[in-house]
Parts: structure tokens; C-alpha cells; sequence
């Protein structure tokens, strides 16, 4: 079993399902228990649970410092 993914701050996260604003990628902007993410087409900032968000993660383009 693969251990957590390791998300840092300005990645880009591709998800395996489009936001209803029809956008499936998103900026981290907070790291944590829960990741918090805007999307990049509409600017919807969300919170999710590490364990929920690393389902849900297609890819990831690193983007951070």
C-alpha cells in the first residue's frame, strides 16, 4: 500500500471529476488536515480531507516553490 501523497503549495491537482463550473484543475493554497484548493476556472476555494482528496486526484503538476 502506498504511503500519502505529498501535496505542496501551488501544485496543480487534475480531478477525477469536473467542479459544476465545468473545471477539473485546482490550485493548492492550503496544506493541513484538509487541503484547500481554488479552482482554476472559476475561483471556488474548497476544503477537502487529505484521505477524500488523494481518491479523487488524477494528477498533480507541481507548480510550488
Amino acid at each position: 500500500m502506498p504511503g500519502p501523497m505529498d501535496f505542496q503549495m501551488g501544485d496543480v491537482l487534475t480531478l477525477r471529476k469536473a467542479h459544476p463550473c465545468g473545471g477539473v484543475q485546482w490550485e493548492v493554497v492550503r496544506l493541513g488536515a484538509d487541503i484547500g484548493m481554488t479552482c482554476k476556472t472559476c475561483g471556488r476555494r474548497v476544503l477537502l480531507g487529505r484521505s477524500e482528496l488523494e481518491r479523487r486526484v488524477k494528477s498533480v503538476a507541481r507548480g510550488g516553490v
